[in-house]
């Protein structure tokens, strides 16, 4: 490969390297293209970042979304994703200010309001309640929504404490999840306009600072069982503040919003000691 133009955008403190691929400067299909996202994505060594998003070519809608995750594996969708996304889309001129593009859970739209960008997000499916989890330290009453990806979500008095890297890999890797395992979100509720979480994703294998798809099943969650209210503040574990929209409807998720910040950190190359090594 050449140099490849990137730009680096952050939302919420999860980061990602966002390439322009409506020419096909890279090649997903390449078998060598897991190990350049891993490489690209490892701090220190590289750029860092906790994925690699592509803008590729749609017929339908005005582009497609592709989503990697820094252990190179391709994952449905990333609600923080999205709006970097979005938001690098719109100042490359791919996009106006409203868009709509494919991503593999499905159709989005999204809208650039100022510094922020609100996704319209697919409806979450498969939420559970008060679903008996054991783990080693004993037995978990937990819920579950699928937002694009698989959530657990735990109820916890006090997040400090809470061992979310022990706790979020038992969870992930656990067979009542398998084959293609989950990520653990651990909430506190403040109101029932504010909560706060902390979140072990899958494909990172870590804590990230934020996930805007946990940060979405934790809300609807949480509503599900008259806890919160439309609209829900999410304190991310970065601080930075995500808004839930979403509607009830007989007691099932519509019309969900995900509203927060899209930052542009920086915009360069990639030379190829950046994935040789």
């Amino acid at each position: 490969m050449n140099k490849i133009p990137f730009m680096k955008l952050s939302g919420a403190g999860n980061d990602f390297v966002i390439i322009n691929n409506l020419n096909n400067i890279v090649d997903s299909a390449d078998t060598q293209f897991k190990n350049f996202v891993s490489k690209v994505c490892q701090r220190r060594m590289s750029v860092g970042a906790d994925g690699v998003l592509l803008v590729e070519d749609s017929d339908d809608v005005d582009f497609r979304m592709r989503y990697f995750n820094a252990d190179g594996g391709e994952v449905e969708t990333c609600g923080n994703g999205a709006r970097c996304i979005s938001k690098f889309a719109f100042l490359h001129g791919i996009v106006s200010e409203k868009m709509r593009f494919l991503t593999n859970a499905g159709i989005y739209e999204a809208e650039v309001v100022g510094d922020n960008v609100k996704v319209g997000m697919s409806d979450p499916t498969d939420i559970r309640i008060n679903v008996p989890l054991k783990l080693d330290d004993g037995k978990h009453t937990v819920g579950f929504a699928n937002t694009g990806v698989p959530h657990v979500v735990f109820f916890v008095e006090d997040l400090k404490d809470t061992d979310v890297f022990d706790m979020g890999q038992q969870t992930r890797y656990h067979n009542d999840f398998k084959p293609e395992g989950t990520n653990a979100n651990f909430i506190h509720i403040h109101s029932e306009e504010l909560l706060e979480i902390r979140t072990y994703e899958r494909g990172v294998e870590n804590e990230t600072l934020a996930c805007g798809t946990g940060s979405i099943a934790s809300a609807i969650v949480s509503a599900s069982l008259g806890k919160v209210q439309s609209p829900v503040s999410v304190k991310t574990a970065s601080g930075v503040i995500l808004i839930i929209h979403f509607d009830l409807m007989n007691d099932e998720p519509k019309n969900v919003y995900l509203e927060g910040d899209a930052r542009v950190i920086f915009a360069g190359e990639l030379a190829s000691d950046a994935w040789n090594y």
